[in-house]
Protein backbone atom coordinates (compact mmCIF):
# COMPACT_ATOMS: atom_id res chain seq x y z
CA UNK A 1 0.00 0.00 0.00
CA UNK A 2 1.21 3.72 -0.90
CA UNK A 3 2.77 5.05 2.00
CA UNK A 4 2.48 8.55 3.29
CA UNK A 5 4.48 10.50 5.30
CA UNK A 6 3.62 13.55 7.76
CA UNK A 7 6.24 16.13 7.25
CA UNK A 8 5.82 18.47 9.28
CA UNK A 9 6.52 18.93 13.08
CA UNK A 10 3.59 19.37 15.31
CA UNK A 11 2.72 19.36 18.94
CA UNK A 12 -0.41 17.85 20.15
CA UNK A 13 -1.97 17.61 23.63
CA UNK A 14 0.65 16.94 25.61
CA UNK A 15 2.91 18.96 23.70
CA UNK A 16 5.09 15.77 22.30
CA UNK A 17 6.49 16.66 18.97
CA UNK A 18 5.72 14.28 15.78
CA UNK A 19 8.53 14.60 13.15
CA UNK A 20 8.57 12.53 9.78
CA UNK A 21 6.53 9.72 10.50
CA UNK A 22 5.48 7.63 8.18
CA UNK A 23 2.23 5.47 8.04
CA UNK A 24 0.21 3.84 5.46
CA UNK A 25 -3.46 5.05 4.68
CA UNK A 26 -4.79 2.55 6.40
CA UNK A 27 -2.81 2.96 9.69
CA UNK A 28 -2.86 6.51 9.31
CA UNK A 29 -6.92 6.62 9.89
CA UNK A 30 -6.82 3.97 12.31
CA UNK A 31 -4.40 5.27 14.49
CA UNK A 32 -4.73 7.37 17.36
CA UNK A 33 -2.16 9.71 15.49
CA UNK A 34 -4.21 10.37 12.71
CA UNK A 35 -7.37 10.94 14.73
CA UNK A 36 -5.34 13.66 16.63
CA UNK A 37 -4.58 15.19 13.67
CA UNK A 38 -7.82 15.81 12.49
CA UNK A 39 -9.25 16.98 15.39
CA UNK A 40 -6.65 19.31 16.27
CA UNK A 41 -6.98 20.93 12.75
CA UNK A 42 -11.01 21.26 13.25
CA UNK A 43 -10.61 22.27 16.98
CA UNK A 44 -8.42 25.56 15.87
CA UNK A 45 -10.43 26.17 12.70
CA UNK A 46 -13.32 26.34 15.54
CA UNK A 47 -11.27 28.51 17.50
CA UNK A 48 -10.07 30.95 14.84
CA UNK A 49 -14.46 31.38 13.55
CA UNK A 50 -15.52 32.03 17.48
CA UNK A 51 -12.40 34.52 17.14
CA UNK A 52 -14.43 36.27 13.99
CA UNK A 53 -18.17 35.66 15.78
CA UNK A 54 -17.11 36.97 18.93
CA UNK A 55 -16.27 40.57 17.28
CA UNK A 56 -18.91 42.42 15.65
CA UNK A 57 -16.62 44.36 13.18
CA UNK A 58 -14.47 41.32 12.28
CA UNK A 59 -17.34 39.93 11.67
CA UNK A 60 -18.85 41.89 9.47
CA UNK A 61 -15.37 42.13 7.14
CA UNK A 62 -15.04 38.77 6.50
CA UNK A 63 -15.70 37.82 3.04
CA UNK A 64 -16.70 33.89 4.38
CA UNK A 65 -19.47 35.35 6.10
CA UNK A 66 -20.39 37.59 3.41
CA UNK A 67 -20.60 34.69 1.00
CA UNK A 68 -22.54 32.33 3.12
CA UNK A 69 -25.47 34.97 2.97
CA UNK A 70 -28.75 32.80 1.97
CA UNK A 71 -30.08 33.48 -1.91
CA UNK A 72 -33.09 34.99 -0.20
CA UNK A 73 -31.81 37.19 1.73
CA UNK A 74 -29.47 38.07 -1.11
CA UNK A 75 -32.50 38.90 -3.21
CA UNK A 76 -34.15 40.69 -0.56
CA UNK A 77 -30.89 42.58 0.33
CA UNK A 78 -30.34 43.74 -3.54
CA UNK A 79 -34.42 44.94 -3.69
CA UNK A 80 -33.50 47.21 0.03
CA UNK A 81 -30.68 49.14 -1.61
CA UNK A 82 -32.99 50.16 -4.32
CA UNK A 83 -35.18 51.90 -1.93
CA UNK A 84 -33.82 51.90 1.38
CA UNK A 85 -29.76 51.20 1.16
CA UNK A 86 -29.07 52.40 4.63
CA UNK A 87 -31.22 49.40 6.02
CA UNK A 88 -29.19 47.06 4.77
CA UNK A 89 -26.32 48.25 6.35
CA UNK A 90 -28.13 48.05 9.87
CA UNK A 91 -29.96 44.46 9.14
CA UNK A 92 -25.73 43.39 8.94
CA UNK A 93 -25.15 44.90 11.50
CA UNK A 94 -28.12 43.20 13.38
CA UNK A 95 -26.57 39.86 12.30
CA UNK A 96 -23.25 40.63 13.34
CA UNK A 97 -24.42 41.57 16.77
CA UNK A 98 -26.88 38.07 16.39
CA UNK A 99 -23.22 36.65 15.56
CA UNK A 100 -21.90 37.81 19.38
CA UNK A 101 -24.72 36.45 20.93
CA UNK A 102 -24.60 33.18 19.78
CA UNK A 103 -21.08 32.32 19.34
CA UNK A 104 -21.22 30.27 22.54
CA UNK A 105 -23.81 28.36 21.79
CA UNK A 106 -22.30 27.03 18.56
CA UNK A 107 -18.84 26.42 19.51
CA UNK A 108 -19.54 23.83 21.98
CA UNK A 109 -21.75 22.03 19.74
CA UNK A 110 -18.83 22.17 17.00
CA UNK A 111 -16.39 20.60 19.65
CA UNK A 112 -18.31 18.01 20.53
CA UNK A 113 -19.05 16.61 17.30
CA UNK A 114 -15.31 17.18 16.99
CA UNK A 115 -14.68 14.96 19.99
CA UNK A 116 -16.92 12.19 18.67
CA UNK A 117 -15.16 11.54 15.61
CA UNK A 118 -13.77 7.87 14.95
CA UNK A 119 -11.50 6.08 12.54
CA UNK A 120 -14.27 5.82 10.12
CA UNK A 121 -14.29 9.57 9.46
CA UNK A 122 -10.86 9.92 9.19
CA UNK A 123 -10.53 7.06 6.39
CA UNK A 124 -13.66 9.23 4.83
CA UNK A 125 -11.23 12.47 5.30
CA UNK A 126 -7.90 11.28 3.97
CA UNK A 127 -9.51 9.33 0.96
CA UNK A 128 -11.49 12.10 0.20
CA UNK A 129 -10.93 15.67 -1.22
CA UNK A 130 -9.87 19.05 0.63
CA UNK A 131 -12.48 20.23 2.62
CA UNK A 132 -13.77 16.58 3.36
CA UNK A 133 -13.22 17.23 7.55
CA UNK A 134 -15.67 20.19 7.94
CA UNK A 135 -17.67 18.45 5.31
CA UNK A 136 -18.14 15.61 7.80
CA UNK A 137 -18.58 18.03 10.84
CA UNK A 138 -21.02 20.05 8.49
CA UNK A 139 -23.33 17.02 8.55
CA UNK A 140 -23.08 16.17 11.86
CA UNK A 141 -24.35 19.44 13.07
CA UNK A 142 -25.88 22.10 10.71
CA UNK A 143 -29.27 21.37 11.54
CA UNK A 144 -28.34 20.99 15.13
CA UNK A 145 -27.04 24.37 14.97
CA UNK A 146 -29.67 25.97 13.27
CA UNK A 147 -32.07 24.78 15.61
CA UNK A 148 -30.09 25.72 18.22
CA UNK A 149 -29.66 29.29 17.77
CA UNK A 150 -32.44 30.41 15.19
CA UNK A 151 -34.34 31.47 18.61
CA UNK A 152 -31.75 33.14 20.06
CA UNK A 153 -31.13 35.10 16.97
CA UNK A 154 -35.15 35.67 16.15
CA UNK A 155 -34.86 37.31 19.33
CA UNK A 156 -32.11 39.75 18.71
CA UNK A 157 -33.34 40.55 15.49
CA UNK A 158 -36.51 41.49 17.36
CA UNK A 159 -34.81 43.75 20.02
CA UNK A 160 -33.91 46.16 17.09
CA UNK A 161 -37.25 45.66 15.52
CA UNK A 162 -35.59 44.84 12.23
CA UNK A 163 -38.80 43.29 10.40
CA UNK A 164 -40.97 45.42 11.16
CA UNK A 165 -38.83 48.11 9.12
CA UNK A 166 -38.15 46.14 6.58
CA UNK A 167 -41.67 45.37 5.49
CA UNK A 168 -42.56 48.94 6.07
CA UNK A 169 -39.77 49.62 3.78
CA UNK A 170 -40.82 46.64 1.31
CA UNK A 171 -44.46 48.13 1.59
CA UNK A 172 -45.99 48.40 -2.16
CA UNK A 173 -43.75 46.37 -3.55
CA UNK A 174 -44.70 42.86 -5.55
CA UNK A 175 -41.10 41.68 -4.99
CA UNK A 176 -41.58 40.22 -1.78
CA UNK A 177 -43.91 37.27 -3.05
CA UNK A 178 -41.04 36.10 -6.01
CA UNK A 179 -38.45 36.16 -3.60
CA UNK A 180 -39.84 34.16 -0.30
CA UNK A 181 -41.86 32.15 -2.41
CA UNK A 182 -45.61 31.77 -3.32
CA UNK A 183 -47.80 34.71 -2.22
CA UNK A 184 -46.26 36.10 1.08
CA UNK A 185 -46.62 39.71 1.17
CA UNK A 186 -44.49 40.31 4.90
CA UNK A 187 -41.39 39.30 5.72
CA UNK A 188 -41.66 37.36 9.02
CA UNK A 189 -39.14 37.00 11.85
CA UNK A 190 -39.31 33.81 11.86
CA UNK A 191 -37.99 33.49 8.44
CA UNK A 192 -35.63 36.34 8.52
CA UNK A 193 -34.03 34.62 11.43
CA UNK A 194 -34.05 31.30 9.84
CA UNK A 195 -32.11 32.83 6.82
CA UNK A 196 -29.90 34.85 9.54
CA UNK A 197 -29.26 31.65 11.22
CA UNK A 198 -27.98 29.64 8.21
CA UNK A 199 -25.47 32.67 7.10
CA UNK A 200 -23.98 32.03 10.42
CA UNK A 201 -23.68 28.30 10.52
CA UNK A 202 -22.71 28.40 6.54
CA UNK A 203 -20.43 31.02 7.71
CA UNK A 204 -18.48 29.42 10.51
CA UNK A 205 -18.31 26.43 8.67
CA UNK A 206 -16.55 28.56 5.36
CA UNK A 207 -14.29 29.76 7.81
CA UNK A 208 -13.51 26.29 9.40
CA UNK A 209 -12.94 24.52 5.61
CA UNK A 210 -10.71 27.85 4.56
CA UNK A 211 -8.63 26.73 8.43
CA UNK A 212 -8.48 23.32 7.06
CA UNK A 213 -7.49 23.38 3.52
CA UNK A 214 -4.95 26.03 4.23
CA UNK A 215 -2.84 24.13 6.91
CA UNK A 216 -4.25 20.28 6.28
CA UNK A 217 -1.24 20.17 3.79
CA UNK A 218 1.51 21.73 6.47
CA UNK A 219 0.08 19.22 8.88
CA UNK A 220 -0.78 15.80 7.39
CA UNK A 221 1.74 15.97 4.55
CA UNK A 222 1.53 15.46 0.96
CA UNK A 223 -1.96 12.62 1.31
CA UNK A 224 -2.14 12.35 -2.92
CA UNK A 225 -4.88 13.91 -2.69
Amino acid sequence: MKKYIIAASLIIGTGVIISSITHSCTSMATSDLGLSIIKNILLKGIDKGALVYGNRDTFLQNNLVDKALPKELRDINSTLEKIAPSLVKKEREYIADAAVYTVNISKPILQSAVHSLNAQDVTRIIQGEKGTATLILKEKTSQQLIAAISPKVEEELNKYGIVKTINTALSGSNLLGSLLGGNQSNVNAGGLSTLASEQLVNGMFNIIEDYEIQNSKSLLGPLGK
